[in-house]
């Protein structure tokens, strides 16, 4: 049976994709209602932190590799320039998912356009904004330090919730708020019911699919958690949950699948499972994960690690 610690290299692997720290104004104007998640880093911190940079290395997901391909290519050096990264998914009027990022740091617009002038690149202009050509992605300033990307669907989405012709997140105050409890982390992500679902399928493994799990996966409303790397690793998933019961049952599941791993694991999994702490909390489950740099690299070494975090 795999354990909360599918939670935390699930958690992990997508932390290597975004933004951190409070969101900035004008990231928050492009934000859509329907919001499944939201991941923040802040580039900063997982420069300066070694698991930071191992765990970057190991599970950098390709759409932020094609990312940072494609802001070489502009002329912006993302482990300098950038400072922090968000990424949003999100579901369209007809249920269709997409994404896009937000990126904040030091890009010089001028200098930007100045080579997009150079290499006679032509912009495709949407509402205020100008559209650029950027490798695979289209992008576009929302000010001087902040630069949307995403397929062109999905930079426009984000600009049509800027300029009022799609709803945002504002009118979603149940996400609003776990964003606001989230997301003074310097990693950190809010998942929506939909997506809390499917991060504790991953989590419980088998145990999802025992029939029991159809009733309890309804009474899963939404999630966050944050990850500091500045002393080690730092980690705290927070469920929320309808009832105390249903916090209750997934709390006993993943201490079972715990003592699992204790009994089946490698060394580097069995020390993972002594730095975890599971429990639940009225209508929440918590887990908190606690280890120095080395355990933590140790891990992302494992079978285990490599099996649930792609």
């Amino acid at each position: 049976m795999k354990t909360i610690l599918i939670a935390l290299a699930l958690a992990c692997a997508l932390c290597t994709s975004a933004l951190a720290a409070p969101l900035g104004t004008n990231t928050r104007t492009v934000l859509p209602s329907q919001i499944q998640q939201i991941i923040s880093v802040d580039y900063r911190a997982l420069r300066n932190s070694p698991s930071g940079i191992a765990l970057k290395n190991r599970v950098l997901p390709e759409n932020l590799k094609t990312f940072e391909s494609s802001l070489r290519g502009m002329g912006v050096n993302p482990d300098v320039d950038v400072e922090q990264l968000t990424f949003v998914a999100y579901r369209t009027s007809k249920g269709m998912m997409r994404t896009f990022g937000v990126a904040n740091g030091q890009f010089e617009p001028k200098k930007f356009l100045a080579r997009m002038k150079l290499k006679k690149q032509k912009s495709e202009k949407y509402h205020d904004s100008f559209l650029w050509p950027a490798g695979s992605f289209t992008m576009t300033f929302l000010d001087d330090n902040t630069m949307l990307f995403g397929e062109p669907a999905s930079v426009k989405d984000g600009l049509d919730v800027r300029d009022g012709e799609l709803q945002g997140v504002a009118a979603n105050p149940d996400t609003m708020q776990m964003i606001v409890d989230a997301e003074s982390g310097p990693v950190w992500s809010v998942l929506d019911q939909q997506g809390t679902q499917n991060m504790m399928r991953s989590a419980l493994g088998e145990a999802s699919a025992l029939a029991d799990y159809e009733t309890i996966k309804k009474r899963l409303l939404g999630s966050r958690y944050t990850l500091d790397l500045q002393h080690g690793v730092d980690f705290d998933l927070n469920v929320q949950t309808s009832d105390s019961f249903t916090a209750g049952t997934l709390s006993a599941l993943m201490k079972a699948g715990l003592l699992y791993k204790e009994a089946t694991g490698t060394p580097a999994e069995k020390s993972a499972m002594d730095s975890m702490h599971v429990d639940s909390d009225s209508g929440r489950l918590i887990v908190k994960f606690r280890a120095d740099d080395s355990k933590f690299q140790a891990l992302l070494k494992t079978d285990l690690f490599k099996a649930v975090s792609h």
